[in-house]
């Protein structure tokens, strides 16, 4: 028998390499199924071929009666095609331009926009010399005098999770995630945010695990929305699998930086009170979420509230003046259409001082772009080398800032990247993890003082152990208790 032609990726080449042969004791290929071994996975193709065919489409070009040549796609190369149906294919392959929603607009929540401010390609952290890398961390401790060290624990429960907690069935990592999403549950119940006339908006959302357990929550509850946001295709989602009708689930792939909610159609139509939610929102996505509600989102709520003065005499222009004045204030109080933020942070590493939403407080404790860039990478110092092992990195850049699909965002480092090996003997263990707890602590303040500054509640706390999750710490915002919204029956 002559030896069979090798992958798609080598259908240019004018003589085929022989096809791989498994193993022995590897068996043959199983009934019905595409006879190519797949030597990096080491066993074999498991497509279905065509009737009569030995091979599936995508290792076609074995059969030795096949003359027809397959191509990698040009949109994306880890697939091939047929090179005489690759117009017909270009114009349905997934990986194709799709048309933008209606509710995508170009960096409307990047935040900067003065090209001069964004710092270049700095040196890594173990490439600094010992003097500069003690001038940082005075720096730090300068800028973080006064602030609260110490958050306050606000570890609660729900009891839509109860149920599943008792579950023998769930393992220890699903008994952590359940634990996590009761006390994010319990916080949103503290914060009354959980009832009815409202629109969960859960950024980063992945699977849809946290709004399912919302949903769960409100069981008995009308009139609710939620709207799931991930730029990624996510497998397994839960969301489609709920039994109530009249929740509404919806999910928006788009990322977060080009995200108008003012344009997502169930909000232009009902303009439902909004709770921004997220379980471990990575790095940057926290502060574009950040813009997404309470810039782009409340500012054209809140233009669309003023409402020109009547016309008026003038023997009652100043008491009509001064009711109208009034009555506009109170309508601007009670359409804030923001009524809550609860999200869960992480990877503060990867945070990005172009979107960071806390660049006026870095500027008003003497701080900038520079220091911000050395301070995102030594917050990773807070919880790196403190596991016993580190999750493989991912190496696609699509994934790299707001993709849920693990839920807990393990950070993985090299020794370049912490430092770990050149800071030994200047920094012990101990005093890289004070410093990577500072770091965070003074990019969540900014966040703090960002919301304030725009009328919002906000506060950071535990909200689980670090035995659960080294990310333990959660930010909650409310407007200010005359700002805060009626629910929508």
């Amino acid at each position: 028998m002559e030896p069979e032609a090798a992958t798609a990726g080598s259908a240019g080449m004018e003589m085929a390499a022989p096809q791989p042969q498994p193993e022995p004791g590897r068996g043959a290929p199983v009934p019905g199924r595409c006879a190519y071994f797949v030597e990096r996975k080491k066993r074999f193709c498991k497509m279905t071929p065509a009737p009569g065919r030995r091979f599936c489409g995508e290792h076609g070009q074995q059969e030795e009666e096949n003359d027809r040549k397959r191509i990698p796609c040009p949109l994306d190369p880890k697939h091939t095609v047929y090179e005489d149906q690759l117009q017909k294919h270009l114009k349905k392959c997934n990986s194709r331009e799709k048309p933008k929603p209606v509710y995508f607009v170009q960096d409307i929540n990047a935040g900067l926009k003065d090209v001069a401010e964004i710092p270049e390609k700095q040196v890594p952290i173990s490439s600094l010399s010992k003097e500069e890398l003690e001038n940082l961390i005075i720096k730090l401790k300068k800028a973080s005098n006064g602030l609260e060290l110490r958050l306050k624990e606000q570890i609660l429960s729900h009891q839509a999770l109860q149920e599943a907690l008792n579950d023998p069935k769930n393992g220890e990592s699903a008994f952590k995630h359940l634990k996590q999403q009761a006390s994010i549950l319990g916080n949103m119940e503290k914060l009354h945010l959980l009832g009815p006339g409202r629109c969960f908006v859960e950024f980063g959302a992945g699977r849809g695990k946290l709004s399912h357990w919302v949903d769960v929550a409100l069981q008995n509850v009308e009139n609710v929305q939620f709207l799931l946001v991930e730029r990624a295709t996510t497998r397994f989602k839960v969301d489609g699998k709920h039994k109530r009708r009249d929740a509404i689930f919806e999910r928006l792939q788009v990322d977060i930086q080009h995200l108008c909610l003012r344009k997502v159609p169930i909000l232009e139509k009902k303009k439902l009170p909004v709770v921004g939610i997220g379980k471990h929102l990575c790095g940057a996505a926290t502060d574009l979420a950040l813009r997404c509600l309470v810039e782009s989102y409340t500012t054209w709520c809140d233009g669309e509230n003023e409402e020109p003065a009547p016309k008026r005499s003038r023997t009652d222009k100043t008491e009509v003046s001064s009711n109208s004045s009034a009555d506009n204030e109170s309508n601007k109080d009670d359409c804030k259409p923001v009524a809550g933020i609860v999200i869960a942070l992480c990877c503060h590493h990867k945070c990005d001082w172009t979107h960071y939403v806390g660049r006026e407080f870095f500027k008003s404790v003497g701080l900038g772009p520079l220091e911000f860039h050395y301070f995102q990478r030594m917050s990773s110092w807070a919880t790196c080398g403190m596991r016993e092992t580190t999750t493989k990195a991912s190496t696609s850049q699509e994934s790299e800032d707001q993709t849920n699909d693990t839920e807990e965002h393990e950070q993985t480092f090299s020794k370049t990247e912490s430092g770990s090996d050149t800071l030994q003997g200047i920094l012990t263990v101990e005093e890289r993890k004070e410093v990577g707890c500072l770091c965070k602590l003074l990019i969540d303040h900014g966040r703090i003082e960002y919301l304030q500054q725009r009328g919002y509640k906000a506060a950071l706390q535990y909200y689980t152990e670090s035995a659960v999750s080294l990310e333990n710490v959660l930010l909650t915002a409310v407007p200010r208790p005359s700002l805060i919204p009626e629910p929508t029956t």
